[in-house]
């Protein structure tokens, strides 16, 4: 993505086969018209499906701001819902598209073709995404894995488990030390420690990334992008990042934790008063 989700620019109709999840939209494929900084919209998508342990299911959603360097705030309500409320999903976008952003849990005997919408509205326009529990769309590691563009050579590899701080109350002027810690499997395996037919996988071992999710007002972050570690008998990442604040209100921050292919999230809730 970002980041921790990954990135990718869509130029024409995905590919749904070999387990590929296609990206989907109210109004199809996004069409491609050039490279813009600043000034465009941000489309809602449809990343696929997981049946829980409980028999429950989760839809997964994400977006792409349609901007290369612009990042930009629509708060809950009319013109960020879904199915016209607040299900967790985010207020602050950043640029390009990110998979897997949130899911939303629907019960054991959802229908079928029942669907969950999210519509976001921005600069005159309205898109929307619409999730079902359509066969095509179910997910695995292996297809998350695919479809952030990390390949499929570790279809064993979990996602990172992450822990951090709790919820948070401070007072303008608003500084606030975080931290979150990381753990992982050993796979992807470090650089060094794989062998030719692996040598395409970009893996840089586990790390953290600190972004803002929600919030009236922006955050400056004292970490860097990312911190990262690897050593050949256990991952773990210890990260603590300053965060300041200058708006008061309730802010969402996470702390994202990536193993290069697969992602975690834990999420922090700031309160400035």
């Amino acid at each position: 993505m970002w980041f921790l989700i990954a990135a990718l620019l869509l130029i024409s109709t995905p590919r749904a086969a070999a387990g590929q999840i296609p990206f989907e939209t109210s109004t199809g494929p996004i069409p491609y018209n050039g490279q813009y900084n600043r000034g465009q919209d941000v489309v809602p998508s449809y990343d696929g499906w997981k049946a829980n342990p409980d028999g429950t299911f989760s839809m997964f959603f994400g977006y792409m701001n349609r901007n290369y360097e612009e990042q930009l705030d629509i708060d809950i309500g009319a013109n960020n819902n879904v199915d016209g409320g607040d299900r967790g999903q985010p207020t602050h976008f950043y640029p390009r598209r990110h998979w897997f952003v949130f899911k939303v849990v629907v019960p054991k005997d959802w229908p079928l073709d029942k669907k969950v919408t999210w519509t976001v509205s921005i600069r005159g326009k309205t898109n929307t995404a619409k999730g079902w529990l359509q066969p095509d769309w179910e997910l695995s590691n292996e297809v998350m894995m695919e479809n952030v563009g990390a390949g499929n050579l570790y279809p064993n590899n979990e996602a990172p488990v992450v822990t951090g701080s709790g919820p948070q109350a401070i007072a303008l002027p608003a500084t606030i030390a975080l931290s979150a810690v990381a753990r992982d499997d050993l796979l992807p395996r470090p650089r060094g420690q794989r062998n030719s037919a692996e040598a395409s996988v970009e893996a840089q071992g586990l790390s953290v990334q600190w972004i803002q999710y929600r919030g009236p007002g922006p955050i400056t972050f004292s970490a860097p992008a990312r911190v990262a570690t690897s050593t050949p008998t256990t991952r773990s990442v210890t990260s603590t990042t300053v965060a300041t604040f200058k708006v008061p209100g309730v802010y969402v921050v996470r702390a994202v934790a990536s193993d290069a292919a697969l992602e975690s999230f834990h999420d922090i809730t700031v309160t400035v008063r």
